[in-house]
């Protein structure tokens, strides 16, 4: 098949080493930076430009920018993609992007589908690209009719070269609703964790729970702002409930009341154990 891959940073450089591993897919590429094609074309991973004139022979089209980037690609594009081309986004965030993807690829007669492959690594740009970076892992598809599974099996089909583990098929609200407790969460507590001025002199005092629960405090804050906001409602829904819960422990301390202290770790203790096990 040929495959279209707009942006070539960590996703869609991983993307196009994953199937141009294969060899008998042609690979065609769009980055704005010049230097990411020219290294993408010393690597040998993209077979072409994807532009105007190539993007119609693309059976699919993996959109890997900022979710605005996106749409706006999307918008622009969309009136030399064929009815043939299925399109898929890799955005973090999916009511934003599907809300406005969905018409335009039903004004143009093409499909639209809502994806985010749940993997990633610590750093970004196309030199951290890898071919199996979604070995195994998870894919998140966000059809515009959850009950058509013609059009879900064809995205399987065109990503089956990627070895994903398994397909995740939903809305765009619960996707949303569940990366904002699963990710988004996760990045907000470890950047403000690792604020604390305690943290300056940590060296010598830290283990494996101090490394967990900062890894990803290091971040793209570009990115993640833009995610966190367009991901507003579901993010502060989630942090609106870690607050109180912190609050029960701090006032628990403030207390001095060791019962109640107890009683919260213990609980803590037992939803971890039947969410995950132990």
């Amino acid at each position: 098949m040929t495959v279209g891959i707009v942006g070539l940073g960590l996703i869609g450089g991983s993307f196009a080493k994953a199937y141009g591993e294969h060899g008998e897919h042609k690979v065609l590429a769009y980055d704005i930076d010049e230097n990411a094609m020219n290294s993408a074309y010393d690597m040998n991973i993209i077979d072409g430009k994807l532009d105007s004139s190539t993007i119609a022979d693309c059976d699919l089209l993996l959109i890997a920018l900022y979710p605005q980037a996106t749409v706006n690609y999307l918008a622009t594009m969309a009136p030399h993609i064929d009815s043939h081309t299925m399109v898929i986004d890799c955005c973090g965030v999916k009511e934003f992007v599907c809300n406005a993807c969905f018409p335009i690829a039903k004004q143009y007669g093409f499909t639209f589908v809502g994806g985010h492959p749940m993997a990633g690594r610590h750093f970004s740009g196309l030199e951290y690209s890898t071919k199996n970076m979604y070995n195994g892992a998870s894919m998140v598809l966000v059809p515009e009719d959850l009950s058509d599974t013609d059009v879900i099996e064809k995205a399987k089909k065109l990503l089956s070269p990627i070895s994903f583990g398994k397909y995740t098929i939903c809305d765009a609200h619960r996707h949303d609703a569940m990366i904002a407790f699963t990710s988004q969460m996760a990045h907000v507590v470890s950047n403000a964790y690792v604020k604390s001025p305690t943290a300056k002199s940590h060296d010598g005092f830290s283990a494996g729970s101090y490394k967990d629960l900062t890894r990803v405090a290091w971040l793209n804050e570009t990115m993640w702002t833009e995610l966190f906001l367009e991901n507003r409602d579901c993010l502060i829904e989630e942090l609106d409930y870690f607050i109180n819960s912190l609050t029960k422990y701090k006032i628990a301390m403030e207390e001095n009341d060791a019962n109640t202290l107890k009683a919260l770790l213990a609980e803590g203790k037992k939803c971890k154990e039947d969410i995950d096990g132990i």
